[in-house]
């Protein structure tokens, strides 16, 4: 009965120091978590920035309206016959 209840006791707590401080521990598991938490949400990041690309391609590449807006906006475009009028406040 002794040999049987110190070969339990042994082998609980080696499980336990394999729990706790062995390799690929608990700590070891919360911080993968932790990481891969962090990378799913920067991928839904990346995700929602790559569908707006997506879609500001797809409208440049179907009507001119959007070449026109970016051009008047970034470049300064002016229409011939149009007048154009500076406000500076």
């Amino acid at each position: 009965m002794r040999p049987t209840i110190l070969l339990l006791v042994l082998l609980l707590s080696w499980l336990q120091y394999a729990l706790w401080a062995g390799d690929k521990n608990v700590f070891d598991l919360k911080r993968l978590d932790a990481a891969v938490e962090r990378t799913v949400q920067e991928n839904i990041r990346l995700e929602q920035g790559n569908q707006r690309l997506l879609a500001e391609v797809i409208d440049l590449k179907q009507g001119g309206e959007t070449v026109e807006t970016l051009a008047r906006f970034n470049l300064g475009l002016i229409k011939e016959n149009e007048i154009f009028y500076q406000i500076i406040e």
